[in-house]
C-alpha cells in the first residue's frame, strides 16, 4: 500500500470550508480503494496565525514542509490585513520556496454544467493553463522611494530569464505532447513588451523546434482572451507568463461555469520539492462561513494530487465521480460533497 506524507493547510475564508470537503472526500475514496493511505498532518497556518504570531507561517515554515510529500491548500487573505502581506507570507513564499515554478490550471466545461457562453457545449471546451509561477510580473523585483511625497515612485520589474523561460516552455510542450490534439499556444505581448516578451517569444520557437510533433501557435494576450470567447474549441494547451496565464485562467474558470469548479497545481517537475495543489478561488469573504462554497475546486486539486503522487487508478476515479455530480443543484457545500462521495 502506498503512503503519502500531505500537509493540510486550509488557510482563510472558504478555504477552511472546502479543504474540509476535499478531505472528507478523500477519506471516503481510501476506503473505497483500499490501496494506498493519505497520511494528513493539518497546519493552522494563515491570517489567523498571523494576527496572534505576527506573520503567515513560522519562521522555519519551509522546513517543516520539506519532509511532506505534497500540500493541500485551501485559500489566502483577510479584510483586515493587507493582501501583499497574506499572499507573499504564506502562498507565494511556498511557491518561490519550492521553486514550484508550472502552475497548471484545467479548465473543462462538465456535463451538466451552464457555461455563460450561448453555445458552448461539454467537450468543445476542455484547456489546460500552463502558468509560470516563479518569476515574470509577480517576481518580487522592484521598489518604492520618496514616500509620501509628490514625486513618489514605485517600480515594478518584471523578470524573465532564459532558465525560466525554457523550462516552462518544455514543461507545456511536454504537456501538449501527452493531450490528444498535441497543440500548444503560446501567450504574449511582445509588440509593446520588446525586452522580456520578446526573449519569451524566441525561446519559445527554440523549444518548439524540439517538438516537431506539437502543433504551435503564438497568440497576443489580447486577442487570446477574446478567442477564449468567440471561439473556445480552438484552444488545448496554453503557456502564457504568470501574469497573463493568472488573468486569463480566471476567464477559462468563469467561462467554464465558475471560479468555484477550477483546480490548479503549483508543481516543482523535478520533484526536488513538495508540490501545492489548491483550488483557484480566494478566500471569497462574502460567502465564508455560511457552508454554500462549491468544493469541486478543491476536490478536483485533489484529483491533480493523486495524480502527482501516482496514484493513477484513484485519480480516475475521484475525476468520475466529480464529473457525474457536476450538474447537481446544491445550497450547500455538504450537499455537493455527499454528491460526490456518493458516486465514488
Amino acid at each position: 500500500m502506498g503512503e503519502h506524507r500531505i500537509a493540510v493547510i486550509p488557510g482563510d475564508g472558504i478555504g477552511k470550508e472546502v479543504i474540509a470537503a476535499g478531505l472528507e472526500v478523500l477519506a471516503r475514496l481510501q476506503a473505497r480503494c483500499g490501496d494506498f493511505r493519505l497520511l494528513c498532518e493539518s497546519l493552522p497556518w494563515g491570517s489567523d496565525y498571523f494576527r496572534e504570531h505576527g506573520r503567515m507561517m513560522p519562521d522555519d515554515g519551509l522546513d517543516v514542509l520539506r519532509g511532506f510529500d505534497a500540500i493541500y491548500f485551501g485559500a489566502v487573505g483577510d479584510r483586515e490585513i493587507p493582501d501583499d502581506v497574506t499572499l507573499w507570507g504564506l502562498r507565494l513564499r511556498i511557491c518561490q520556496g519550492f521553486d514550484q515554478y508550472a502552475n497548471v490550471r484545467p479548465a473543462r466545461l462538465l456535463q451538466g454544467v451552464q457555461s455563460p457562453l450561448r453555445n458552448a457545449r461539454a467537450g468543445e471546451l476542455d484547456w489546460v493553463m500552463v502558468r509560470e509561477n516563479s518569476e515574470g510580473e509577480y517576481a518580487g523585483h522592484g521598489g518604492r522611494v520618496h514616500r509620501g511625497l509628490a514625486e513618489e515612485v514605485a517600480t515594478e520589474t518584471a523578470v524573465f530569464t532564459r532558465a525560466g523561460v525554457s523550462r516552462i516552455m518544455r514543461f507545456a510542450y511536454e504537456l501538449a505532447r501527452s493531450r490528444p490534439r498535441k497543440k500548444l499556444t503560446v501567450v504574449t505581448k511582445s509588440n509593446a513588451q520588446r525586452f522580456g516578451l520578446v526573449l519569451w517569444d524566441e525561446i519559445a520557437r527554440e523549444v518548439g523546434n524540439e517538438y516537431p510533433d506539437v502543433e504551435t501557435e503564438r497568440v497576443l494576450v489580447d486577442a487570446a482572451a477574446a478567442r477564449m470567447v468567440e471561439k473556445p474549441q480552438s484552444f488545448d494547451t496554453i503557456v502564457a507568463t504568470n501574469l497573463h496565464a493568472d488573468i486569463l485562467s480566471d476567464l477559462a474558470a468563469a467561462l467554464a461555469g465558475g471560479l468555484g469548479l477550477a483546480p490548479s497545481a503549483n508543481l516543482n517537475p523535478e520533484r526536488r520539492f513538495p508540490s501545492m495543489f489548491e483550488p483557484v478561488h480566494g478566500a471569497a469573504f462574502d460567502i465564508a462561513g455560511k457552508g454554500v462554497a462549491n468544493p469541486i475546486g478543491a476536490i478536483w486539486s485533489a484529483v491533480l494530487m493523486l495524480e502527482h503522487l501516482g496514484e493513477r487508478e484513484a485519480a480516475r476515479r475521484l475525476m468520475g465521480a466529480i464529473e457525474g455530480a457536476a450538474g447537481v443543484k446544491f445550497q450547500k457545500t455538504a450537499e455537493m460533497t455527499q454528491a460526490i462521495c456518493d458516486r465514488l
